[in-house]
């Protein structure tokens, strides 16, 4: 166990070293910040005093190493734009990624994996054969056009909820929340709408596959012969074993939602990471954009290393590091 659990933490900081070398260079070509902030008609001497003072006046590999070196003691670095800590302004957009994240999974958890049981033991039904048409529509819609009917039906048209925005924030157990009134549900609904769609169309297909393989083993048969009900079969043996899988896609696909939310809040112009990370990436702070992957990043290997531990211990059969016991 403890083996296994320095085996992954070694991996994740291995991982987390190689991609912020990518990240790095991937951003280093990518155009010049200093052609933000100077005027078109500078001369050389106001041009070079403004590359010193961002710090890019000094070989690539002199950059890189300063960045590791404040990066292992938290410190990702200054935002070009606004003068402060690229990590506090991601972690000031935070809360409300995560909210908006927390209720578009918790969506597609709740009407997910009911429905693909229903299609997965139902397979035959005009229910089930409508629940796997729908969620191939839900596969196909592009994010931004969804988000935009959602606009046009519940905002412009039916006027039920709002079009955009995030309401008034409450410190719950210190952390700043919106959901904490009714009116913050109303602005959230709409986004997180959005980005459940396709997190549910992938958990309805993942559960109805699971559900009919379930079905066909040996250990379903020999409870039907036991004389257990339907309902205890299902609930106590089909979906254990489904749920094994569908933990690690619900996890990997909320750290998608933490990170890549950006194209909904853009469209609902919600105030989270991802609305910054467009801002940052038009204005060339590559401090910011710089945090924000290696953020992402770290969260991926986090997430990733708690679904092998929920994996472990919802399943007894697997086994971390692939030992037995």
């Amino acid at each position: 166990m403890s083996t296994y659990l320095l085996s992954r933490i070694g991996q994740g900081l291995m991982l987390v070293l190689i991609m912020s070398l990518l990240v790095f260079l991937g951003l280093f070509a990518i155009g010049n910040p200093v052609d933000m902030f100077v005027n078109p008609q500078a001369d050389q001497a106001e041009i070079a005093r403004t590359t010193a003072a961002l710090g890019l006046d000094k070989p690539l590999w002199e950059q890189y190493g300063q960045f590791v070196r404040k990066a292992i003691k938290g410190d990702l670095g200054q935002s070009f734009v606004h003068g402060a800590s690229a990590l506090q302004l991601i972690l000031d957009r935070l809360p409300a990624t995560l909210e908006l994240a927390l209720v578009a999974i918790t969506i597609a958890i709740v009407f997910g994996i009911p429905l693909g049981l229903w299609a997965g033991l139902k397979p035959d039904t005009f229910v089930g054969r409508f629940i796997m048409g729908g969620s191939i529509i839900g596969f196909s819609l592009p994010t931004f056009w969804v988000g935009l009917m959602l606009i046009m039906v519940f905002a412009v048209h039916l006027q039920w909820l709002p079009a955009s925005g995030r309401a008034v924030t409450e410190s719950v157990l210190g952390v700043q929340t919106s959901l904490a009134s009714l009116d913050g549900w109303r602005h959230v609904l709409l986004p997180a709408l959005n980005l459940a769609l396709f997190k549910l169309s992938l958990i309805v297909r993942l559960t109805r596959s699971g559900t009919r393989e379930a079905l066909t083993q040996d250990y379903v048969r020999f409870a039907r012969a036991k004389g257990l009900t339907g309902r205890r079969i299902v609930g106590v043996h089909v979906l254990k074993n489904v749920l094994v899988p569908i933990i690690t896609v619900i996890g990997m696909e909320f750290g998608s939602l933490l990170a890549f939310s950006v194209v909904t809040e853009t469209v609902f112009a919600w105030p989270g990471m991802g609305k910054l990370l467009i801002d940052s990436i038009t204005q060339l702070d590559r401090p910011v954009v710089v945090a924000y992957l290696m953020f992402v990043v770290v969260l991926y290997v986090a997430i990733n290393f708690v679904s092998d531990l929920a994996y472990s211990l919802l399943d007894p059969r697997v086994r971390l590091g692939g030992a037995a016991r």
